[in-house]
């Protein structure tokens, strides 16, 4: 790699790029305003930390005590578990509801869309609810030919258990969203790849599986990642259903103890570890997804050199 050396032009004596970055941070003055800033912001969190540390109504004892608890622990994995699920069956579900939406047949995106404006516009916790109590509307479930003999019926109560109403409310809600998320990935892609690959014979499905879906992935995994970090705090709201998550979890651990403080910072703390954890996924994949990008940049600087 060569060095660049420097040039005159109109009788002035041009430094190299690097050259002046480094003559200027030589001659930059000591930035005092900012050090002072980070002393004062590291001088208040500290106390505010030293504060909460030493105050004994956090009951801190009691959170080591039950930060691996049996019972959290399994209020945990439920949380987890239905974080997988409804994620699966919602962006599952949401890919074919936003290619309906982007289709040319007005049925089809006129459903999509009814789709989208109902559970996404419905409060989840409302959703929650109003599933868990199907029963009030619909005591029997049944599969029947039109104006014919039923073949099947089942008794609502037995099917719409919380951990079903739970599965049910959080993937068509996510569902909603996710659509919206991949439809806006899909419309980031030039309209000419699916004109290209049509006119080397491809179909449509085949076009959106091997070449736009691909592509449309940068733009996809990002707000995906914010929606499955929102997910593992929305799965609190199943507890108002009796479902046994994380924070149902704690929550019968206080009632029993009257410790409510300590076992909210339980739940508060398990849920900022697992949303760290996939903080630093989501980062590792957006890197994977922004490689070419980056192969791109290092090119550049190399023929530039």
């Amino acid at each position: 790699m060569s060095q660049s050396a420097p040039t005159e032009a109109a009788g002035v004596l041009r430094l190299p790029e690097d050259d002046l970055r480094d003559v200027r941070r030589a001659h930059a003055p000591f930035p005092f305003d900012r050090v002072a800033l980070w002393a004062i912001t590291i001088a208040i969190l500290g106390g505010f930390f030293y504060i909460c540390a030493i105050n004994p109504n956090f009951g801190w004892p009691v959170v080591a005590q039950y930060f691996f608890d049996p019972t959290v622990l399994k209020g945990l994995s439920v949380s987890l578990g239905l974080t997988v699920v409804a994620m699966v069956l919602g962006t599952a579900l949401g890919l074919i509801v936003a290619v309906a939406r982007m289709s040319k047949d007005r049925l089809a995106t006129s459903l999509a869309g009814l789709f989208i404006w109902f559970f996404r516009g419905a409060p989840l916790l409302v959703q929650l609810i109003f599933w868990y109590n199907l029963s009030t509307l619909f005591p029997k479930i049944s599969i029947a030919i039109p104006f014919g003999p039923t073949l099947a019926s089942w008794d609502t109560n037995s099917l719409i258990t919380p951990l079903t109403a739970a599965i049910i409310g959080l993937s068509l809600n996510e569902a909603a969203l996710m659509a919206e998320i991949i439809r806006g990935g899909l419309l980031s892609v030039d309209k000419g790849q699916m004109e290209t690959a049509q006119a080397f014979g491809m179909t449509r499905n085949r076009a959106l599986r091997r070449i736009i879906i691909p592509q449309a992935m940068k733009s996809i995994v990002p707000p995906t990642g914010n929606q499955l970090i929102s997910m593992i705090k929305a799965t609190s709201l199943v507890s108002v259903i009796a479902m046994a998550d994380l924070l149902y979890s704690v929550q019968s651990i206080y009632n029993r103890t009257f410790e409510v403080i300590p076992m909210l910072l339980v739940a508060v703390f398990w849920y900022l570890l697992i949303t760290s954890v996939l903080n630093v996924v989501q980062g590792a994949i957006e890197r994977y997804y922004n490689r070419s990008d980056l192969n791109i940049v290092t090119a550049a600087k190399s023929v530039e050199a």
